[in-house]
């Protein structure tokens, strides 16, 4: 496949929540868009008013309930589903996939593959080998070769609005990050590229653990001395674990990984940062999840690389105090009181 020979095809895009149906419109600028959404309704309501979640819809987008048709048309695919249904979503896609297509994902999550009968709330530590990125988990449930992944400061209100931003296409082909490239710049949203597809999932990840820690702050009334404590320390915390985790300093100090957490720690947007922030004045996980229309990510990534970080023995002060907030009862005022005690004297040696 030649980037001429992409002219005529529409782009798929798969999910259509916040960030896909933005993602979408951002395609739609350059290209024939068929967006994929797993609610009947959704389609006819797109299709008819095009309206949706507060969005207006592009001319250029087709919506769609059939996941056949989509591959039949678009060469290129964009999955942007929640991780928790991203390999049932793959295993739905495979059987209409084809060598020649390439698929550029934006989920910001992890996939536990566990033996029959655990869960992860039963298991006390996490492997790298139990731990797949979505890349890994579209090689392994279809016969797709060229694999990227979508990742950066990418906060849908903002890019709906046109306002400025910038995103990152990672990948080990280089004809992935040019196609990339070619649908998705516009004069208003900048794309990167980055040769480490792994250490930018990893950082796009791990960052969510530091948004809700940073939204707790906030919640608590703290000012822009902590927040900076926070961000920084969350920063080398990241590159720690990313490093143990098969990541690549550089993706952690690029637009995926200090972009992205400067970003997400400083925007009540965030879902993380916003799950942050009523645990700090005192509601309940339940209760915030319940209410909450899309998925924090974050939230399942704290069980994830806590238990990462126990079996590869990397110091994760921060996740490991969040996990506590979150499943042990601990209050988000001891977390931090613990944080501050904690006697360290180096600031950066991972260099």
């Amino acid at each position: 496949m030649t980037l001429n020979s992409l002219s005529d095809k529409p782009v798929g895009v798969i999910g259509a929540g916040n960030f896909g149906s933005v993602i979408a419109n951002i395609l739609a600028i350059n290209r024939r868009v068929i967006l994929f959404a797993r609610d009947e309704a959704v389609v006819k309501s797109i299709a008819t008013t095009r309206l949706h979640l507060g969005y207006i819809m592009n001319e250029n987008i087709e919506p769609t309930h059939d996941l056949a048709y989509l591959a039949s048309q678009c060469d290129v695919i964009f999955p942007m589903v929640p991780s928790a249904h991203f390999r049932e979503m793959m295993k739905k896609l495979s059987p209409y996939l084809h060598p020649y297509h390439i698929l550029i994902h934006g989920t910001k999550g992890f996939d536990i593959t566990l033996p029959e009968g655990q869960s992860i709330e039963s298991v006390t530590t996490l492997t790298r080998e139990q731990v797949k990125t979505m890349s890994e988990v579209i090689q392994e449930e279809s016969v797709v070769v060229r694999v990227g992944c979508l990742a950066g400061p990418n906060l849908a209100k903002e890019l709906a609005q046109r306002q400025p931003g910038a995103t990152v296409v990672a990948s080990h082909f280089n004809e992935v990050k040019q196609v990339g490239k070619k649908l998705l710049r516009n004069d208003r949203f900048q794309v990167y590229e980055n040769n480490d597809i792994v250490g930018v999932e990893i950082a796009g990840v791990l960052k969510n653990i530091i948004a809700i820690a940073s939204g707790a702050l906030s919640g608590l009334g703290y000012g822009e001395n902590a927040k900076g404590l926070l961000i920084s320390r969350g920063a080398v915390e990241m590159v720690y674990l990313g490093r143990a985790l098969g990541g690549d300093l550089k993706a952690f100090l690029g637009v995926a990984g200090i972009g992205d957490l400067v970003t997400t720690c400083n925007s009540p947007m965030s879902r993380n940062f916003t799950v942050g922030y009523r645990l700090a004045k005192g509601e309940k996980l339940d209760v915030i999840l319940s209410d909450m229309k899309e998925v924090a990510e974050g939230i399942n990534t704290v069980r994830i690389a806590k238990k990462c970080a126990d079996h590869y023995k990397v110091r994760a002060l921060i996740t490991d105090r969040l996990y506590k907030v979150l499943f042990e009862g601990m209050t988000v005022e001891v977390a931090l009181e613990f944080l501050m005690r904690y006697p360290l004297n180096v600031d950066i040696d991972f260099i």
